[in-house]
């Protein structure tokens, strides 16, 4: 899935300003609050919550943050709060997937129509586009860490179900339901993840044009500058060519 996995890279490199980081602490922050809501407030005794503070860390947020966003979960704040998924077509055809936590299903279905719409989409009914993706677990590692036999090893006794390494770092992938048992014994093995999280992963792919995705990269960067939506994903692909245009943009 290297056009996934470029687009991953487009956005990491984009999400350095300092808003964007500001705006991902809160949706980080969020996440933490709802996740020890939903179970205990101790990480260890907690496979959501854990998954979360591990994704925050990685993401360098501030211990005093994450703290914080746990004792809004023992302060009842987070209570209201529905996870749901929004699934359509953007530019091109290309499916993506929406996932937002609010506190008004009304305000973000309709914000998300909305988008969709303005930006050259369509907004589909649930299960629209889901069976063109996998639930999987996603541990990202530097290339540095070791060399793709090293990982491989790793990932294969840490109970991993695939690997992908190039240049740019090594991405392990497990089962859905394995990720935090698989993303610590990879601890263990090769230290701290780059990140570490569920995402929906394309089984098939579009592959669009420099057109197709610079429409396409506005609407997910639309749709995830709102508050409500914690992650966009879309199952496109471009060439090396058309990556290095949307590079230099």
């Amino acid at each position: 899935m290297a056009g996934h996995s470029k687009w991953a890279n487009i956005q990491h490199r984009k999400g350095r300003q300092d808003a964007a980081r500001s705006k991902l602490f809160s949706k980080l922050s969020k996440e933490i609050t709802v996740a020890a809501k939903m179970g205990d407030p101790d990480p260890e005794k907690n496979p959501r919550l854990r998954l979360a503070v591990k994704e925050a860390k990685s993401q360098s947020v501030p211990k005093d943050v994450i703290e914080r966003a746990i004792k809004k979960s023992e302060a009842g704040e987070g209570d209201d709060y529905e996870e749901i998924r929004y699934e359509g077509y953007g530019p091109g055809g290309v499916a993506v997937i929406v996932e937002a936590m609010t506190d008004n299903r009304n305000r973000t279905a309709s914000t998300v129509r909305s988008t969709f719409g303005k930006h050259g989409g369509n907004l589909g009914e649930t299960g629209s586009v889901g069976f063109m993706f996998d639930r999987t677990g996603e541990i990202l590692y530097p290339a540095d860490v070791g060399d793709e036999d090293t990982v491989m090893m790793a990932a294969i006794e840490a109970g991993a179900a695939d690997v992908e390494s190039s240049e740019d770092g090594h991405a392990i992938y497990c089962a859905d339901t394995d990720l935090n048992e698989v993303s610590t014994a990879l601890e263990t093995e090769l230290g701290e993840a780059e990140s570490t999280k569920l995402i929906w992963k394309p089984t098939t792919t579009t592959e669009l044009d420099l057109v197709g995705a610079q429409k396409l990269m506005r609407l997910m960067e639309v749709l995830e500058d709102d508050d409500d939506i914690q992650r966009v994903t879309a199952n496109f692909e471009v060439s090396d060519e058309v990556m290095e245009q949307l590079g230099a943009d």
